[in-house]
């Protein structure tokens, strides 16, 4: 059976379809309570279901939310997401989701997919590149969100700024210390650590994993200890896992800890970018028969909801990913206080992974 329609609803209720679309589709111009009464009681012995697209034209408004991640199957963009959604229910919103991989023409599409179907706003999460591969890609991202912006859309965008983008109305960035935090897990690694370090960090470029390298190395420097090697691999548990099989050789094969050449009398502690890089890294120790804490030391960062089930229990920095969603999530028609960026802070937690021997 074909769906009812507008013109039939108008005309049970004994209204013209321009009436019977003011009370439906919730625009400020409602007619009065006896005839709005008529209007959803003929809708409703009807069957009738309301256009979402004439209710975001009588309205202003779409009722949708965009969300830009680089992969939903990671919990660190989960539970960004789970943020979003629950600002998103409060607003009486929808999300839409896109996953993009990280790549910025991939992102370009999915912004330009939720302005062309008016989202009222649009959260992107995930870090920014400088790699040469993405140039042109950031160029349309942000091309693309300058237009949307420019058109009435909001943007919340969660650690670096969008490269490129010019837009100042309408776009907000939600700031996440990682060169701080990271320097804060450093100096309280080297206060119970007096072997070698290493990092593993995701490719050059990668403004998160830049960050926090940086900012561990800046901690080990202020804790009068030299800097660790790095290890570059995929920002993600694969570059972790071939990161962990390298270092692992390097203590099997009973060699010097760092390519520098010092030999570590102690155990090495590896610091991995993020904490799905930790789990990889973690993975591949075991695996060549090493273990953890006893052999090797390790630390993440993020303090993802997976580490619940992780054994031993890791070391981290912990961010309130949830509570970051949720200010990345701009409400349309709020403004920030003196127009700055909200930022957020997280703390240093240490757990079994990098406990001392008794």
């Amino acid at each position: 059976m074909a769906a009812s329609t507008l013109t039939e609803v108008a005309r049970l209720a004994g209204v013209s379809p321009a009436t019977a679309s003011r009370v439906l589709n919730g625009s400020a111009r409602t007619p009065g309570p006896d005839i709005a009464d008529r209007v959803r009681q003929a809708a409703e012995s009807l069957g009738y279901i309301p256009n979402a697209q004439a209710q975001g034209l009588a309205k202003s408004s779409s009722g949708l939310i965009g969300l830009v991640v680089h992969d939903i199957a990671d919990p660190y963009f989960s539970v960004i997401a789970r943020g979003v959604q629950s600002a998103a229910r409060m607003q009486n919103r929808m999300v839409l989701l896109a996953t993009t991989g990280g790549a910025p023409a991939d992102e370009k599409e999915a912004v330009a997919a939720f302005a062309a179907r008016r989202a009222d706003s649009i959260v992107i999460a995930g870090s920014r590149s400088s790699l040469s591969e993405d140039s042109e890609g950031n160029a349309q991202l942000a091309a693309e969100l300058d237009r949307y912006c420019r058109n009435g859309g909001q943007v919340g965008v969660v650690g670096h700024p969008i490269v490129g983008a010019t837009a100042t109305e309408g776009y907000h960035v939600v700031a996440v210390p990682n060169r701080e935090l990271a320097g804060e897990l450093a100096g309280a690694l080297a206060a119970i650590h007096t072997g070698a370090f290493a990092i593993i960090g995701g490719p050059a470029g990668l403004f998160t994993s830049d960050d926090r390298i940086l900012g561990f190395q800046q901690g080990l420097a202020k804790a009068g200890r030299p800097a660790a090697d790095i290890l570059r691999r995929r920002f993600n548990r694969e570059g972790g896992y071939e990161a962990g099989l390298e270092l692992a050789e390097r203590i099997n094969a009973g060699g010097p800890a760092s390519e520098t050449g010092t030999t570590a009398p102690e155990r090495l502690c590896i610091f991995a970018a993020n904490d799905v890089m930790a789990i990889g890294a973690a993975a591949a120790l075991r695996s060549e028969g090493l273990r953890i804490p006893r052999d090797v030391w390790i630390a993440g960062f993020d303090d993802i909801e997976t580490l619940r089930d992780f054994r031993p229990a890791l070391s981290t920095v912990r961010l309130p990913l949830e509570e970051i969603g949720r200010l990345a999530t701009f409400s349309p028609g709020e403004t920030d206080d003196d127009g700055l960026a909200r930022a957020v802070s997280g703390h240093v937690t240490l757990r079994r992974s990098t406990e001392p021997a008794s």
